[in-house]
């Protein structure tokens, strides 16, 4: 693609702020600061990458893979500010999340030890992740809120917080894989991946491409359970106290 096609893509950019202010929706400034930061932000990733690809050294790109993590896990903790530690534990849930994902598919040699294949599987895992986390730690806060009385009623009535927090935890995971699923269920007929078309587009075998992008569908949905359900697993017990109480403070 040429920087003048580039260029002319800006028209799309110019079209949401012009429907945004239309409409006085307020969005103009947010669509502005997002598409800058896009265009910084890949612009710099897309010369790091190639000096990363060039070393070709596992110590560099696991480093990567690390600011991958802590940005992603710095970007959901927003969404829950009163939970206890909630930085930490949605980044050892990403980390554990990267170490399965990646040790079978290097150690089953179903992708080569390379740069160019660990960075991007990776960022599209994280990526997934991350989406997953942030929609269980808003819903899981919700249900919390909506079954206070369910919660409390099952403490007094001698209920371990376990018993207790068991239903509205498996309530907000199931909430929260419902896009993966539905976004699995019409892939090739709705949606055609930006992996698998990336790679036709430059040239690729479809039926190559559409290979690679079984792997990351298949990786996706396995990456996005596990998310979900390790996460609740950590912040579930956060939300009582040392006596066994559930804390009644407002979420954020």
């Amino acid at each position: 693609m040429s920087i003048l096609a580039l260029s002319l893509s800006l028209c799309f950019v110019l079209l949401a702020v012009v429907l945004s202010r239309s409409f006085k929706l307020g969005l103009e400034k947010d669509v502005l600061i997002a598409m800058i930061r896009a265009a910084v932000q890949l612009l710099i990733i897309g010369y790091v990458l190639n000096a990363i690809f060039g070393l070709e050294n596992l110590w560099v790109v696991g480093l990567f893979v690390l600011l991958m993590i802590t940005v992603a896990a710095l970007n959901v903790s927003k969404k829950g500010k009163n939970i206890p530690q909630i930085t930490l534990k949605i980044f050892a849930t990403l980390v554990v999340v990267e170490i399965i994902t990646q040790a079978i598919m290097l150690g089953l040699g179903i992708i080569p030890a390379h740069a160019r294949y660990i960075i991007p599987i990776s960022g599209m895992i994280i990526g997934n992740s991350m989406v997953l986390s942030s929609l269980l730690v808003t819903r899981l806060k919700s249900e919390v809120q909506l079954r206070q009385r369910e919660i409390i009623v099952v403490l007094s009535m001698g209920g371990t917080p376990r018993q207790a927090i068991l239903p509205v935890l498996k309530s907000a995971v199931r909430s929260s894989m419902i896009p993966t699923i539905d976004g699995q269920k019409t892939i090739g007929l709705v949606q055609l991946p930006g992996m698998m078309t990336g790679q036709i587009i430059a040239g690729a075998d479809p039926i190559t491409a559409v290979r690679f992008q079984l792997l990351i569908v298949f990786t996706l949905m396995t990456s996005a359970i596990i998310t979900s359900i390790l996460l609740g697993l950590l912040i579930a017990p956060s939300l009582f106290n040392n006596q066994q109480q559930l804390l009644l403070k407002p979420l954020e």
